[in-house]
């Protein structure tokens, strides 16, 4: 049993690739579930539209943070965007 295993983890390899997959499908998701609830709860029940926008755009800037780190060329290519901006 333990050498079948060991062969398993020489053959693929060591690496978080497993775990990323994981938080990608089902932490993720969650997580914006609870969001979303929180925020009609808080402030939807108490007509605080102005006040739900706001905290929408903190969680739209979360995700944007959560989308370049699991991405792999995306932070190369918008920061060479953003250094061309300032080339001559």
């Amino acid at each position: 049993m333990m050498t079948a295993l060991i062969t398993l983890a020489q053959d693929k390899g060591l690496g978080t690739g497993g775990v990323r997959e994981w938080i990608l499908n089902n932490l993720v998701p969650l997580l914006l579930l609870v969001v979303a609830i929180l925020l009609l709860w808080l402030g939807g029940g108490k007509g605080d539209n102005a006040g739900v926008m706001r905290r929408l755009g903190g969680v739209v800037i979360a995700l944007a943070i959560i989308g370049l780190a699991v991405t792999t060329s995306a932070g190369q290519d918008i920061g060479e965007w953003i250094a061309s901006l300032f080339r001559a």
